[in-house]
């Protein structure tokens, strides 16, 4: 199985299945001389670790991470990367195989089960094994170094996450508040919604099914310049990034499919100059990019995760032997993906930046010497 790499410059490759010893992530690229220790890395993984609460599954997993290579002392006595590959190691602790028995020979509707039988001939029918959305704590652990990559080259950067949208039930963008997120089981900056949440995911679960959601992320501080017009556009990239996540179905940028239904005066992203002699646009319709480049406006991406397809519901399906059969699916499983999807879709778009930081430093060489331009509306377009 080839393809399990992402980027160019800033580059990662993920390896280890659901039900394995252990799974990781090799990050290589990382420049030398970026202060990097373990408890850093830790600190995001916490933020997706199973078994936090009633909503997410009750795998209990720590998620404790090692690094393995990549980071050496400084003259200071800080530890520090050596810009050799980073090696990052998380061991699983909780698996259950056995509740995967009764699904060995069948194939689970809206699952990878008859795909990777077509392509490969074989599939790990425990939990999923590459399939399975554990393998996202490797890109976690890889999206903290990448922030520390950012915050290295560039100072103050933010990239912060939010789920929008479970089922059909939105935020009041009206009531958004950063400081909510942290405040409640689903990372919601609505502390209204997020309690109405609670009973309708209870019902979810206790039925035995699953629910979609919808995330936002924005990241903030990244100067204008990064990306590349045609085949190297930072939104592309973006794109593609979010869509590597399991589950997701669907991405957008600033106003995405909304712009359909603007006209052009309504869509363009007015300019004037700030108090301070910088750009100031006067909304953020584009999500910060402009052309495939950052226009040092707040980069925003939502993207649609579908609910999982792991449900006690019986569902009709065939086996390997071709029989026409049903299923449903035991053992400890998200009713709504999504919410840790959360913090997996702020470390694809540090991934994603840092990437095209270095790249950009190669071809340019003077990263961040435009600042961050600032959008009156704020980040949120």
């Amino acid at each position: 199985m080839s393809h399990n790499s992402f980027g160019h410059l800033f580059r990662i490759t993920t390896w280890g299945e659901s039900h394995g010893p252990a799974l990781g992530v090799v990050v290589d690229g990382c420049p030398p001389g970026v202060p990097l220790e373990a408890a850093e890395i830790q600190a995001d993984l916490d933020r997706r670790k199973p078994g936090g609460s009633r909503f997410v599954t009750q795998r209990r997993e720590s998620d404790t991470v090692e690094i393995l290579s990549g980071v050496f002392p400084d003259r200071a006595g800080r530890q520090v990367t050596t810009g050799t590959p980073i090696s990052l190691f998380i061991r699983n602790e909780d698996q259950r195989s056995k509740d995967y028995g009764d699904i060995k020979e069948k194939f689970r509707p809206g699952h990878a089960d008859f795909t990777y039988i077509a392509k490969y001939g074989i599939r790990d029918y425990r939990g999923g094994g590459r399939s399975s959305a554990r393998e996202t704590a490797a890109r976690v652990a890889a999206g903290a170094v990448a922030r520390k990559v950012l915050s290295h080259l560039l100072g103050n950067v933010t990239i912060r996450g939010a789920l929008v949208q479970m089922g059909p039930h939105r935020v009041d963008r009206a009531r958004w508040d950063w400081r909510a997120v942290s405040g409640n089981p689903f990372f919601c900056p609505d502390p209204v919604v997020a309690a109405a949440w609670e009973d309708y995911l209870d019902a979810i679960r206790k039925a035995g099914s699953s629910i979609g959601a919808v995330v936002e992320v924005v990241a903030e501080g990244i100067p204008a310049g990064l990306g590349a017009p045609i085949y190297g556009k930072l939104d592309s990239e973006i794109a593609a990034a979010m869509m590597t996540i399991n589950a997701v179905k669907g991405v957008e940028i600033g106003a995405g499919m909304a712009s359909a239904e603007l006209t052009g005066e309504e869509n363009a992203d007015e300019i004037r100059i700030g108090n301070d002699g910088r750009p100031l646009f006067l909304s953020n319709n584009a999500g910060g990019i402009l052309g495939g480049i950052s226009s040092g406006q707040p980069i925003v991406c939502r993207f649609a995760v579908k609910p999982t397809s792991s449900i006690l519901t019986p569902r009709r399906t065939i086996d390997a032997a071709g029989n026409e059969t049903e299923v449903s699916t035991k053992g400890r499983h998200d009713p709504c993906v999504g919410i840790r999807a959360v913090p997996v879709g702020e470390a694809m778009m540090a991934i994603v930046l840092a990437d095209q930081l270095l790249r950009h430093r190669g071809q340019v060489g003077n990263c961040g010497s435009a600042a961050p331009a600032e959008t009156e509306s704020g980040a949120k377009s």
